[in-house]
């Protein structure tokens, strides 16, 4: 059975999406830290542990991460985009990016974000503007 995420990637599930490939995907965080806080994974791969992933998808998956953390970095001011990987709640590997003004914008334990869907869409295309494949 497919996972939420590849659900998603699939189009079956909405989202707000900022950047996708053939083989990757990436969309806002529905409960954010910060505004723009996004999520990637692989769009083929549905390993729950992203040192399971093989050498090919881990490696275009962080490299695809990284153009995606330099649109959000381009589209939301911010001091450096931090980058996490816990992967503890849905079983499908993915990398958490946040835009950083400070540390503590990157803590998981405290309360998230309540955004409206139009400043979810309004954030999405201004990272989606930014984003260069």
């Amino acid at each position: 059975m497919a996972t939420i995420f590849s659900r998603i990637a699939a189009g079956e599930i909405p989202s707000y999406k900022v950047a996708e490939s053939e083989d990757f995907f990436a969309f806002l965080d529905i409960n954010p830290m910060v505004e723009g806080h996004t999520l990637v994974i692989p769009r083929k791969v549905e390993a729950d542990y992203i040192f399971d992933l093989d050498d090919e998808t881990y490696q275009g998956l962080t490299a695809f991460a990284k153009k995606v953390a330099e649109a959000i970095k381009r589209a939301i001011p911010c001091k450096r985009v931090g980058v996490a990987v816990l992967g503890m709640e849905v079983p499908h590997t993915h990398i958490h990016l946040v835009p950083l003004q400070k540390e503590s914008d990157m803590d998981f334990r405290k309360e998230k974000l309540q955004l409206s869907p139009e400043r979810f869409q309004e954030i999405a295309a201004a990272i989606a503007a930014e984003f260069k494949a």
